[in-house]
């Protein structure tokens, strides 16, 4: 139930950075052209989140040079609350490259030492009224992972919203080129330990525990301290538990060109309807629409849907 104290929709930590996204279908021999865009897994969720009508802020830190200014602008652009992201004069902001081949995408980092990176528990000065005035605090397991003050800095956040009722998501985003698989598995069960939904995939959960099997996977998420678990399956949709019973949400059928943002579409989307009062079944529904509506772009941000379009799947019915 939405609480009137709760101001915001969406709160999201995180890192957000500079993408060059490989254009498609070239031929072998030729160069390889890049697009610039965004991207930074939460930020990419707080877009989704705005874009299907929620109120969304953004908790972060950036560099003071032009790819910073540029995050700003895109920011207001799409309603994202800025007020809440520190400039960090000393650090840049990150990048990344994403390259495609038959095996699918793949991601190249420039974020050692990252403004982002830079992030301290003491930041959290400048963001708990925020934090407080939220119906949802949004991390990702990269949060975790771009070092260990960022996860300290993301840890506090984390008690500090269930300490004033603010419900908190966790997107595993695995991604072991950040940090050893040891360190992985240790924050990620403290971080699901501290969250009300967690949304994981299949692949991350089987790398971090060995299971294979979504329903083994919701019942390590509940033991492991998740009221609610959402298990990502892409194209055959999401597999949803309260706690209580699990239903199987199917997915849409398109034709994908480029997954790099799909998994912060999904949680962008299922947040922003669980934040207008929708069940958990209903709010699956829409995410796994809005997800498939944009792998059918190039990028992370540019494709993310609005809500008309994403109705519009809905009412089509069309299922994988």
């Amino acid at each position: 139930m939405t609480h009137p104290s709760k101001t915001l929709d969406i709160v999201a930590l995180g890192e957000a950075m500079v993408e060059f996204n490989q254009t498609p279908g070239q031929a072998p021999d030729e160069a390889p052209m890049y697009l610039q865009g965004f991207g930074g897994d939460t930020s990419n969720a707080a877009i989704a989140a705005a874009r299907a009508g929620a109120h969304v802020a953004f908790l972060s830190r950036l560099g003071t040079d032009r790819w910073g200014e540029r995050l700003m602008d895109l920011w207001q652009r799409e309603n994202v609350g800025t007020t809440t992201v520190l400039r960090d004069t000393q650090a840049p902001t990150g990048m990344y490259f994403v390259s495609h081949d038959a095996q699918g995408h793949h991601f190249s980092y420039a974020r050692a030492g990252s403004a982002a990176s830079r992030m301290q528990p003491t930041d959290l000065a400048h963001w708990q009224d925020t934090i407080a005035s939220s119906q949802w605090l949004h991390l990702s397991g990269i949060s975790l992972a771009i070092s260990s003050s960022a996860c300290d800095t993301a840890f506090a956040a984390m008690q500090h919203a269930r300490n004033v009722g603010t419900q908190v998501a966790l997107d595993s985003n695995l991604r072991l080129s950040l940090w050893p698989l040891a360190r992985a598995q240790a924050c990620i069960r403290h971080a699901v330990a501290l969250c009300d939904l967690f949304l994981p995939s299949l692949e991350d959960m089987t790398a971090l525990t060995g299971l294979t099997q979504a329903q083994d996977i919701i019942d390590w998420s509940h033991a492991h301290g998740a009221a609610q678990v959402v298990i990502k399956l892409g194209a055959d949709g999401a597999l949803a538990s309260d706690g209580t019973q699990r239903r199987s949400v199917p997915g849409c059928a398109v034709h994908a060109r480029d997954a790099t943002g799909a998994g912060d579409c999904f949680a962008g989307n299922l947040l922003a309807q669980l934040s207008s009062d929708h069940n958990l079944w209903d709010a699956t529904a829409y995410a796994n629409a809005a997800a498939a509506l944009s792998v059918q772009g190039i990028g992370a941000v540019s494709p993310l849907p609005r809500r008309d379009a994403v109705l519009d799947l809905l009412n089509k019915g069309t299922h994988a």
